[in-house]
């Protein structure tokens, strides 16, 4: 058999030997996981209250994914994964100071993920004391205090301010305005770890660090072609809009390593015939499972064949017209794309030409097509060129920037691309700097600031002294964990906000906090009342957010309050910067946020409660490409596959991934429903044609080793071989178990987003 018919084996069907989901997403079996994680967190009325307010005009907006929340919801707006999260955010267990009075910081370190954040919410500040190994209980004032006096003592550059992507633009903006009045732009961001090859690459693109898309586009496109992301476990709600566009005779083509069961066929839970007598949806036309890293391939396939279509056609393929006026770089394009054969690409994707052709066909037949596309295509060394190849496939047919087409990313964190918009940036040139000097009277740093790779490389090397945490794991969320974890206590101070106790506070520096703040479902009181968040989907709609829920504590701050409160212990006065006014009310802070970007929050305070949201625009949408060229830019590519190793006996490629029971880094449960596993998390999948080449068996314990020459040894002992329907060459296993086998150093090579979906590795039994 030759390399092209064993990689496209995988293609063409199910292995019926391997675990399988066989239901639809959705269904009983998304009802039954509720009722599991309800049983487990006996949360009681007020989850029940939050759910039927979830994602609605006036109501709380979810805590989970970014999915866009529609002008007129269904009875219940909210899917399996986003309930989940509501429920772990209102459980009835606590976590305070007595749960540490009995475990040392030693002893957790020993225990699973999901157990440290089972204990519940946490309670009230704490601080760190290492003649203990435990967190005992402070005052707010004495934490501020504390922290206010590290950071003064300290080089503001040598020290980072992250945000997880959760915290609502009230908050981010005062963060962002925090750190730069303090002086620096090391404002590292959830982003960098998994959509930053969007930010860099789209704005270097078509001009725009966003999607392009809104969500009436999906009631009008005729074609969708998904490359890389799991709607089904990451962002369910969506299953909504495209069995609308399915059941109006839209074809969806899925480009994919795994067959993931949302992408397939889906079962609305909110219908009652198809929850009963009804059939199911089939969502996907053509599902493909490309070989890791090998979109681009297929991209450069899918573009050969269009182009030759016009060559038969000249002028009823291209938008020709469109291609002249707003386009740049086409002819190097075509060139570059005309010097790639056809064993070339089907060796790289793993896929046929008549497989690639079916997709093609496809995309030819449909006037307006959307290009959707997860962490699949971003998180690899050559992810740029990903991006690149999809805007390249769109523009061919003037698909972005009318109606019914564009590119979409989904993002992951609720409010991730919202933080960006309001601040959260290590870029000066992302953030209006003369108009913050004009409204606060200060002088902005206008160096560039840290990312996350660059954070963590100035942690190894000691130029990294503190790290503020505005949510998040982000020691378990790191790429190379190992090395991470053990370079974290060199730290002079260590600050966490947070709702739970997590394995980043299991490391703390020699100064170290944890600062329990106000979920986004409880209600927030301020000096004028009960205030309102707001944040930003990825379809670049901003909504209001009340909680309503009692907070589980009176010792709890909210992240504006929080934030405040340490720029107040920090800074000197600034008769300008009003910490306490805008703490009291949040209506304030909004209006700050609309003088410094007048263009995308206009009358903000008015209009955060529009149903649906409200737009902020977009300059690609119409047609304004803000780029260097003043156009839309073809790109030639100079690589087949996004993998940024080459090609050797015994080398496997890793793919991360999270399971159904997951959301980021939290565990809820060890159930995988929507790929037939349960369970351990550490697995190493793998399809039978490659154990049987690597001699190896079902159920065996092996390790996972980095295959990377880079001197450091990264490795993960004790996993269990389980077959799985993947491509050849591939093995998956489960983010953030995983993390330790992804080198700090191997990532995208524009925006050094963490290759997470193709590093090489070797199997060692």
């Amino acid at each position: 058999m030759s390399d092209t018919e064993k990689h496209a084996h995988s293609a063409t069907g199910h292995d019926p030997d391997t675990p399988e989901y066989t239901h639809p997403t959705g269904g009983w079996g998304s009802l039954g996981s509720l009722l599991r994680i309800a049983g487990k967190e006996a949360p009681g009325g007020s989850a029940l209250r939050a759910l039927a307010r979830q994602n609605k005009p006036g109501g709380v907006m979810c805590t989970a994914c970014a999915w866009a929340k529609p002008a007129e919801p269904h009875t219940a707006e909210f899917c399996e994964n986003g309930a989940k999260a509501t429920l772990w955010e209102l459980t009835k267990r606590r976590c305070g100071p007595d749960f540490f009075e009995k475990h040392s910081l030693s002893e957790l370190r020993d225990w699973h993920d999901y157990d440290l954040e089972r204990q519940g919410r946490l309670t009230r500040p704490l601080r760190y004391d290492a003649a203990s190994d435990r967190y005992l209980p402070v005052s707010w004032d004495e934490a501020f205090a504390g922290i206010g006096r590290h950071l003064q003592r300290l080089d503001p550059k040598s020290t980072v301010f992250y945000s997880s992507g959760h915290a609502g633009l009230e908050a981010s903006y005062l963060y962002g305005l925090f750190a730069r009045l303090y002086g620096h732009n090391n404002l590292p961001q959830s982003s960098n770890m998994c959509h930053e090859t969007t930010s860099v690459g789209l704005n270097k693109i078509i001009g725009t660090p966003v999607g392009t898309c809104t969500l009436d586009d999906f009631d009008q496109c005729d074609a969708i072609f998904f490359f890389g992301q799991n709607t089904g476990s990451n962002s369910p709600r969506f299953l909504h809009t495209l069995k609308r566009a399915v059941e109006r005779g839209c074809k969806i083509v899925t480009f994919n390593p795994v067959r993931e069961r949302g992408l397939i066929e889906f079962k609305d839970p909110q219908n009652p015939v198809q929850m009963t007598v009804g059939k199911s949806t089939k969502i996907s036309t053509e599902y493909f499972q490309v070989r890791p890293g090998g979109d681009i391939a297929a991209m450069i396939g899918m573009i050969k064949l269009v182009l030759d279509a016009e060559t038969a056609a000249p002028g009823h393929v291209l938008d020709r017209a469109f291609i002249d006026a707003e386009t740049d770089g086409f002819e190097a394009m075509k060139q570059a794309v005309s010097t790639v054969t056809w064993p070339e690409i089907e060796h790289a994707s793993g896929l046929t030409r008549e497989m690639i052709g079916r997709a093609a066909d496809i995309y030819l037949g449909a006037r307006k097509v959307i290009g959707i596309y997860g962490m699949g295509l971003t998180q690899h060394v050559h992810g740029f060129q990903n991006l690149a190849m999809l805007v390249n496939l769109l523009l061919l047919r003037g698909n972005i920037g009318r109606p019914g087409a564009g590119i979409s990313p989904v993002r992951g964190h609720s409010n991730v691309q919202g933080q960006r918009t309001v601040g959260i940036a290590e870029k000066p040139k992302l953030v209006p700097v003369d108009k913050l000097e004009e409204m606060f009277g200060f002088t902005c740093p206008r160096d560039e600031g840290l990312n996350a790779v660059h954070a963590c490389e100035g942690l190894l090397d000691g130029s990294v002294k503190a790290m503020i945490l505005m949510g998040g794991n982000l020691v378990r969320a790191l790429p190379d964990r190992e090395r991470m974890e053990a370079a974290w206590p060199s730290m002079d101070l260590t600050v966490s906000i947070a709702t739970k106790l997590n394995r980043t506070h299991l490391t703390p520096g020699k100064a170290s906090y944890l600062l329990p703040c106000l979920g986004r479902l409880e209600e927030d009181v301020q000096a004028t009342g009960p205030q309102a968040v707001t944040i930003e989907c990825s379809l670049s709609h901003i909504y209001g957010s009340i909680g309503k829920a009692d907070p589980i504590s009176d010792q709890l701050k909210s992240e504006v309050a929080i934030v405040a409160g340490l720029a107040k212990a920090t800074l000197a006065p600034n008769p300008k910067v009003l910490w306490d006014e805008w703490t009291a009310d949040y209506g304030l802070v909004r209006d700050l946020i609309e003088r410094s970007y007048p263009e995308s929050f206009r009358d903000f305070n008015a209009r955060m409660f529009e149903p649906g949201g409200f737009y902020r625009g977009n300059s690609a949408r119409d047609r304004d490409w803000q780029t260097d060229s003043g156009k839309a830019n073809f790109t030639a590519p100079t690589v087949l596959t996004a993998i940024g190793a080459e090609e050797a006996e015994g080398r496997m490629t890793l793919v991360t991934l999270r399971s159904n029971d997951q959301f980021n880094t939290t565990i809820y449960g060890f159930s995988d429903r929507l790929r037939g596993l349960s369970g351990s998390r550490d697995i190493v999948l793998i399809n039978r044609a490659d154990m049987a080449r690597l001699n190896l068996r079902e159920g065996q314990e092996v390790t996972l080793v980095s295959d990377l020459d880079d001197r450091v040894d990264r490795r993960v002992p004790g996993l269990t071989v389980t077959p799985f329907d993947l491509p050849d060459g591939c093995v998956a296993g489960y983010y953030p178990e995983l993390n330790v086998l992804i080198p700090l150093s191997y990532h995208d090579k524009t925006s050094q987003t963490p290759a997470s979906k193709g590093a090489p590795v070797r199997i060692l039994a």
